[in-house]
């Protein structure tokens, strides 16, 4: 029953919408809660749309004195916990973090962007001191261009990776459909052709995003 958090310490990186590709994908197959802990709920509002999926629990309006609770609910009743965070580090993100079985850092491919990620990667560790327990973490590249990586973009990349941050090997790119799923409601699988362009190589990113995803999940318990 892992449970999932999406941290970030800057917004507009695409947090959110990560969250949302995997909780949907995963709700095909297993029961999952979605924990909107970001102050402007934007997964709350997505899901009042049509489409949410029927295997999908959202639940919002948590606090710093109420995520541990809603944590503990969900791991009770679901197979798959996924949390979304608010864009910074603070207390409640520390909580969250005590709890995650793997947490996920979104971000752009810009240098901006990879300081604040590595920040974020800082209060993980010092999170685990804090803890006294390993919190797997891994990058997460968003908004990429679906065509050609950018130089920035594979500089940072290999700068990351050269200091020993793990990165999933899929980035997100930056395709209509993503935003589309806020503007409209529902799920990827619930688009059509009628409401966005590039629809089914926006299902190919997403499904590399989730399967890429869960075999973190499972190598991290094989080693445990």
């Amino acid at each position: 029953m892992p449970t999932i958090t999406f941290a970030s310490s800057k917004g507009g990186c695409g947090k959110s919408t990560a969250a949302v590709l995997l909780a949907s994908a995963l709700a095909e197959r297993s029961a999952v809660t979605l924990i909107d802990a970001d102050p402007n709920q934007p997964i709350v509002r997505w899901s009042k749309r049509p489409g949410r999926p029927k295997n999908l629990a959202v639940v919002g309006g948590v606090a710093q004195d109420t995520l541990l609770d809603a944590i503990e609910d969900a791991e009770g009743k679901t197979p798959f916990v996924i949390v979304d965070l608010e864009g910074t580090a603070n207390l409640l993100v520390s909580q969250a973090l005590s709890r995650a079985d793997l947490a996920i850092v979104p971000l752009k491919g810009s240098t901006l962007d990879a300081i604040e990620a590595l920040k974020l990667v800082k209060f993980i560790t010092q999170q685990e001191r804090a803890y006294r327990r390993d919190i797997p973490y891994r990058l997460l590249f968003t908004q990429t261009p679906p065509a050609i990586r950018s130089r920035t973009l594979k500089a940072i990349e290999a700068d990351l990776l050269g200091q020993g941050i793990p990165i999933f090997g899929t980035a997100l790119n930056e395709r209509d459909a993503y935003r589309a799923v806020f503007a409209i409601g529902g799920t990827l699988g619930t688009l059509s052709l009628d409401e966005v362009g590039g629809l089914e190589a926006a299902r190919t990113n997403a499904d590399r995003y989730v399967a890429e995803v869960v075999r973190a999940l499972k190598a991290l318990r094989s080693a445990a």
